[in-house]
């Protein structure tokens, strides 16, 4: 009797120590797979409404992770990376300044593209019908800086139709810019097809010919050495599936 009572202890033994084993294998392999991870993206600022629905689809797809996004100017994300801040993925709105990044961008892809219109106050209270009207006596323009996209694709509709716009000021993003005119603080202002077309019915816009032909193409890529690279690469495969294409082109973006 007492030998096969020390059986059975001995079989109990071996069994709650498999069992303790395998929970703890369990546990491991699980928290593995759920492994908090923060997926830093830096994006231009006409990029806002979309990536955030994007970012929004793709944490519900990678459990345990956090898309942290930086909005702002091509050009001063491009600087700020440069600098230092934490980056997994950029995404800008011409290519011109995606090349800044040089060798830390692996790989860049289009995948939007976008065009300049005017935007007033609603009702379009100045009259203004053409590029040429922000020059009108009376009309209070601004528009975006030079060195940002959006000002870059600015100077070349003006060097294109020979009319430089007198602006009141320049601004650091195209959000900028369209706050300015929302807020009343400018009559008219000069943003991409798709940050009016987000404003709704706080503005009116005005489409001149001429910005047809100044197409930006919006280029994205993971950052080189990054500390999440591998997520980073999903990231942009979201960005380029089916859904993330009628994500942007619902907004308003031109097909790649």
């Amino acid at each position: 009797m007492k030998k096969v009572l020390a059986a059975v202890a001995v079989a109990a033994s071996v069994m709650t120590a498999a069992s303790g084993c395998s929970s703890s294998e369990d546990a491991s392999s699980q928290s593995s797979s759920t492994t908090p991870t923060t997926l830093n993206v830096s994006a231009a600022a006409s990029l806002k409404k979309t990536f955030t629905a994007i970012a929004d689809e793709f944490q519900k797809q990678h459990p345990g992770t956090t898309v942290s996004l930086s909005f702002d100017g091509s050009s001063t994300l491009v600087n700020q990376i440069k600098q230092g801040a934490p980056a997994d993925v950029f995404a800008s709105a011409d290519q011109k300044n995606m090349a800044k990044l040089g060798e830390s961008a692996v790989d860049p892809k289009i995948f939007a593209t976008n065009t300049l219109v005017i935007v007033t106050a609603p009702g379009n209270p100045k009259g203004i019908k053409s590029f040429a009207d922000l020059n009108k006596s009376g009309v209070t323009t601004v528009v975006c800086q030079s060195a940002q996209p959006c000002g870059n694709a600015t100077d070349t509709v003006e060097r294109n139709t020979g009319i430089t716009v007198d602006a009141a000021s320049e601004e650091q993003s195209v959000t900028a810019v369209l706050t300015k005119v929302t807020s009343g603080q400018a009559d008219a202002g000069l943003v991409y097809v798709t940050d009016a077309k987000g404003a709704g019915d706080k503005v009116a816009t005005v489409v001149d010919p001429a910005f047809a032909a100044v197409v930006n193409s919006y280029p994205i890529t993971t950052v080189r050495d990054a500390a999440d690279e591998a997520v980073g690469k999903e990231f942009v495969d979201a960005v380029l599936s089916p859904s993330g294409q009628q994500i942007l082109q619902e907004a308003g973006f031109g097909k790649p």
